[in-house]
């Protein structure tokens, strides 16, 4: 026991001097972003507001109630301990104390995340030092991570516990050994806890253990293990809602309908600019009005489609980079969990168009997928010095863009808390 739980703390925290100063660079640039915003502004928190001050975030209502139970099953436990720890820490005052704290565990969170992905493309697909500092400082400057590093909210947790499920999966496959029921077990009622769609990636690993669908008893037991973890969780959801699962179905249509029916954009512009890129790359922003339903007034800052052709031509290479990534890889079963749990957001978001108006929202679920591909692209042509030199100068300069406009939408932010926040 004792070793497992020096294995875990190992696998989540920083272990290693590089990992280490990874953790500490980022935990700074968030940490100081996120104290800024949260000792100056009420966006992080106030209590007159409880969904959608900024890109649709529902913050207040998120920390009150963990959100709807149809979409975040068990979410409600989760952030019941998060508000109480907040309201220790503050005194039970929901003040500028209180909103630091709510930013600090996401600024922990978020850099954790940033560790997951660091020691991914240490570990497994085993770059060299100068390569994973080059990713990991182009992902760490993704929109979904700055929001995410002061926002509690759903999504923050959800990617780092994804980004950790996903290397902790990897490691199980390269030492070609199973995922054992109890960490499958948590790993459902965790991720899939919070939001329910992502349950199906949880079991994507599962199925490229090595020999599984040749031998019929590791079929059984695989089937066994996630049998065991499926109703572990569906015992947790059904006692969350009262054993009343009838409203699971009646409310998931009622949100369907909701969020699935926005023909303000082109679709195809939805899927550019908010799907593939707006949780990696700010568009501008809108000022909107709106109201909580019982007399406050407040203004909420929105994304809008991307203006400039440069926009559309950095999401254009980067989803160049990352089908190219998946093509030269095709065979390799690391690569292939990934793109699958990618796909099923694609499913959800494009196809089924559910959210997609908002889908920069919903990058907590799978932007930890674009470093790992390209990471995956870089060890497919470790072997060309010319391919690599390309790649490195093409990721060099994607990041030199990213981080010019994202500081750029940045400092409108800040404008919009200045003007309406403080």
């Amino acid at each position: 026991m004792k070793t497992k739980l020096i294995h875990f703390l190992k696998l989540v925290f920083p272990s290693t001097y590089t990992e280490v100063a990874v953790f500490l660079f980022f935990i700074t640039c968030y940490g100081i972003l996120g104290s800024y915003i949260a000792l100056n502004y009420r966006i992080i928190f106030d209590s007159r507001i409880p969904w959608d001050a900024y890109f649709s975030f529902d913050n207040k209502s998120i920390l009150m109630t963990g959100g709807s139970f149809e979409r975040h099953p068990l979410s409600y436990y989760f952030f019941n301990w998060i508000r109480e720890f907040s309201l220790f820490i503050s005194g039970g005052k929901m003040d500028a104390n209180f909103r630091l704290t709510l930013a600090w565990l996401s600024n922990i969170i978020i850099t954790l995340n940033i560790v997951q992905v660091f020691k991914y493309l240490k570990n497994i697909i085993r770059l060299p030092l100068s390569l994973n500092v080059l990713i990991i400082l182009f992902f760490g400057v993704f929109s979904t991570n700055i929001i995410l590093s002061f926002t509690p909210e759903n999504f923050t947790y959800t990617l780092f516990l994804l980004s950790l499920y996903n290397h902790y999966a990897a490691i199980k496959l390269r030492k070609q050994e199973k995922t054992p029921t109890a960490a499958l077990s948590l790993a459902v009622i965790g991720i899939g806890g919070l939001t329910i769609t992502n349950l199906v990636k949880v079991f994507i690993p599962v199925f490229f253990e090595k020999g599984l669908f040749r031998d019929w008893r590791k079929v059984g037991n695989a089937v066994l293990r996630g049998a065991i973890a499926i109703i572990c969780y569906a015992l947790l959801y059904l006692n969350r809602i009262d054993f009343k699962y009838q409203n699971i179905f009646s409310k998931t249509n009622q949100q369907y309908e909701k969020f699935s029916n926005v023909e303000s954009i082109p679709t195809w512009d939805m899927i550019l600019s908010f799907f593939f890129g707006g949780n990696i790359l700010f568009p501008s922003f809108i000022i909107s009005d709106k109201h909580n339903m019982k007399g406050f007034s407040f203004k909420a800052l929105y994304m809008e489609s991307y203006s400039s052709v440069f926009s559309y031509i950095f999401v254009g290479i980067l989803l160049a980079l990352i089908s190219w990534s998946y093509c030269k890889n095709f065979k390799n079963k690391w690569v292939q969990i990934i793109m699958i749990s990618f796909f099923v957001d694609m499913i959800i978001h494009c196809v089924m168009r559910f959210g997609l108006h908002t889908s920069y929202i919903y990058g907590g679920h799978f932007v930890f997928v674009y470093p790992l591909l390209i990471g995956w692209l870089f060890y497919a042509y470790r072997s060309s010095p010319r391919i690599s030199a390309f790649l490195t100068l093409t990721v060099a300069l994607l990041f030199v863009y990213l981080l010019t406009n994202n500081w750029y939408r940045m400092s409108e932010f800040f404008w919009f808390l200045e003007t309406y926040y403080q």
